[in-house]
């Protein structure tokens, strides 16, 4: 909306200081021109704002103006600050408000404590793209405007239309009635109900969405915490899954625990590798998994997967030995 721009416009502004109408368009995502009308348009409300023209001309504010948002505490405000830069914002298509809301939280504090929330908000790092190993996630992409509708038919209450592509199937047109959205490990889902029967898509997958008139059928009041939990226990509780029991070395244990499906239980081993009892999507994830692991870590069970774990090393030093001999 034009209002939540303009006060954008003023908060940035008044946070910077001069800058330019490509850089305010940058910010804004909106074009240049569109700036220009917008200066136009806080002029004339009585904004001061105005033009310093040259090579390091720009917009700016008079000193002093300010705007009145209260209501935040410096705690509050840091963290807010902090946890604002994830990645969860960005899977639901709500990157831009976010960057508006960062902007009228700092602008809520007094000056005097501006400064100092801004430099302790920059020494948190919450979520990085990138873990010690160099490694980057793979966030889930979902177009905007699917996204957009999605995220509305949810927080309206109404009925949604979806082309939904399941693995290994053609994409489908389906109405659902949505219940809620959640995003773990970088991948969003809606849940919802179809035809009453509970259903949980992949939002990557929902290739097109339209929000109906309709009412949906589902509770006034949700649990989705309750919800997704019920879901995850009977997703592994069905299909092809393989729950092992496994040694890790302390390094990898993250390593491990980022390719399983569920870890159903864990304790310390003797020699200080912790032993974790987890689930796996087949048998060959399970092969996968634990191969690349290498020498810091062991299957105890089941016996299955040891075998195929031993079959595969013995295939591999058969192979290089007979290159070395």
């Amino acid at each position: 909306m034009r209002a939540d721009r303009l006060v954008s416009l003023v908060l940035l502004l008044r946070q910077r200081g001069r800058l330019t109408a490509d850089t305010l368009a940058r910010e804004l995502e909106v074009s240049t021109r569109t700036v220009l009308r917008d200066i136009e348009a806080l002029s004339a409300a009585g904004v001061p704002v105005y033009a310093e023209r040259g090579r390091h001309g720009g917009f700016a504010l008079l000193p002093g103006f300010r705007t009145e948002l209260t209501g935040l505490n410096h705690d509050e405000t840091l963290a807010l600050l902090a946890a604002g830069p994830g990645r969860g914002e960005q899977m639901f298509g709500l990157g831009p408000a976010l960057a508006s809301a960062m902007r009228k939280v700092v602008d809520a504090l007094p000056e005097s404590h501006q400064a100092a929330a801004s430099d302790a908000a920059q020494r948190i790092l919450v979520d990085p793209e990138t873990d010690l190993l160099s490694r980057r996630p793979v966030m889930d992409q979902v177009p905007g405007t699917t996204m957009i509708e999605v995220r509305r038919a949810v927080l309206s209450g109404r009925k949604l239309r979806i082309h939904y592509a399941a693995t290994g199937r053609a994409p489908q047109w389906r109405t659902v009635d949505p219940i809620g959205l959640v995003t773990v490990r970088d991948r969003g889902y809606l849940l919802a109900t179809r035809s009453g029967a509970d259903r949980t898509y992949r939002l990557s997958r929902v290739l097109a969405a339209e929000e109906l008139p309709e009412p949906a059928q589902r509770p006034n009041r949700v649990d989705l915490d309750r919800i997704w939990q019920d879901r995850s226990a009977r997703f592994l509780a069905g299909g092809d899954h393989v729950t092992a029991l496994v040694r890790v070395a302390p390094a990898r244990r993250e390593e491990l625990l980022g390719t399983v499906l569920a870890v159903r239980a864990e304790d310390p081993d003797t020699d200080g590798w912790p032993r974790l009892e987890v689930t796996f999507q087949d048998a060959r994830h399970a092969e996968w998994a634990l191969w690349r692991l290498g020498t810091d870590a062991e299957a105890l069970a089941p016996q299955s997967l040891r075998s195929a774990l031993h079959d595969l090393a013995v295939t591999l030093a058969a192979r290089y030995g007979a290159q070395l001999s």
